[in-house]
């Protein structure tokens, strides 16, 4: 069976000679560009303003490779916009050099399967399906800029996250030593909070545990574990304090917000990215959160039910501040229970004060700048 021909990470080839280019340019105005990307390889397609196919290569994905792509593209005309498959993953630094560029990027989802069924799966159709879907309308979102203290806040978030999550881990894990351990050790600690458990813990004996000594071992495993929870507290204390810091500087006032604090300002950013004049109202900022509602109306039946798109980790935000405003704030509880003598339920009213609270903080995220206004009291 003879072998397919492969294709090499470390060069691109163009379906379009020199002078193909220089005729196409010629008769063309605007080009688009599409990208598949990969972790390896991009593979780059540019069609005309009409749809007609000009040309596809691949390129390494190297700032070298980047820049023979950018270049291979204005070969055939100038380029505006980009679909980019991926663009927070394996195309994020692609996606940075062109909207360095003057670029607009539109994140493309990956092709309708029904028409993949239909025509195949290659590269190149994957990327001309980007183009394509830029230039009918289909995709319309402009991706993140990823250049700025949004992303410095997204990196910082991702390693707490993870350290936090860790931290909880060995937790659990000595928690479930201790239950099998020695007698007399686990009532020496009975009572004590996590804090004090880990402390005591961290301070056991050093002797090296004997290969069929379990309770030996047991202590070693205590005090393993109980270091390896203060360095990870240690971590998480110190990425806090940058994350708080990098908030404050970017957002002043998005902080001081009643019921905002470092992670759920972190997640509506995060939500928002670098360029958040990609969002273009309010209401497609609180879309983008999940919590504007969606109409459900049918015949006589005229409704909306809740939104279940829509960035999570955001919503989830949201829900946060809303419940420590019910908590701490009066006006926020008086809301609530205005609402629901009128005939809502509770978690109906809940939704409704999360779309306000989206509403109050979409000047402070997208005008970071400017002088913000003042809080939306929903009564």
């Amino acid at each position: 069976m003879p072998s397919m021909p492969r294709r090499g990470a470390s060069h691109h080839r163009a379906t379009n000679t020199g002078d193909d280019i220089d005729q196409d340019r010629a008769g063309v105005g605007e080009v688009i560009l599409g990208v598949d990307t990969h972790k390896d390889i991009h593979v780059a397609v540019v069609i005309s303003g009409v749809g007609v196919l000009l040309g596809s290569s691949d390129f390494p994905t190297t700032a070298t490779g980047y820049r023979e792509l950018l270049r291979w593209a204005r070969a055939h005309g100038a380029v505006q916009r980009a679909g980019v498959e991926g663009t927070a993953s394996y195309g994020a630094a692609l996606a940075r050099m062109l909207h360095c560029e003057g670029i607009v990027v539109i994140e493309v989802n990956q092709p309708d399967k029904a028409h993949r069924r239909r025509r195949g799966k290659t590269d190149a159709l994957d990327a001309e399906a980007a183009a394509r879907a830029v230039l009918s309308g289909r995709a319309t979102a402009i991706a993140k800029a990823g250049d700025g203290p949004v992303e410095i806040t997204r990196m910082l978030k991702l390693a707490k996250t993870s350290a936090v999550k860790s931290r909880t881990q060995a937790i659990n894990q000595l928690k479930a030593v201790l239950v099998g351990a020695d007698p007399a050790l686990r009532e020496s600690m009975a009572g004590l909070s996590t804090p004090r458990l880990v402390k005591a813990c961290a301070h056991l004996d050093d002797d090296e545990p004997a290969v069929s000594d379990v309770a030996r071992t047991a202590r070693y495993t205590l005090r393993l574990l109980a270091r390896r929870i203060v360095s990870l507290t240690e971590e998480i204390d110190d990425l806090d304090a940058r994350l708080t810091a990098t908030i404050s500087e970017h957002t002043p006032e998005l902080i001081q917000r009643n019921g905002v604090g470092p992670d759920t300002a972190a997640a509506l950013l995060i939500a928002a990215g670098d360029n958040p004049d990609r969002l273009h109202s309010e209401a497609s900022f609180a879309a983008l959160c999940g919590v504007s509602p969606v109409e459900a109306s049918s015949g006589k039946t005229q409704r909306r039910r809740l939104n279940r798109g829509g960035n999570r980790q955001a919503n989830a935000a949201l829900h946060r501040i809303t419940l420590s405003r019910l908590r701490w704030n009066q006006a926020t509880r008086d809301y609530v229970e205005r609402r629901v003598r009128e005939g809502k339920t509770r978690r109906e009213a809940i939704r409704c004060l999360k779309r306000y609270i989206a509403r109050e903080l979409y000047p402070l995220i997208t005008r970071p700048t400017d002088h913000p206004t003042a809080p939306i009291t929903a009564t």
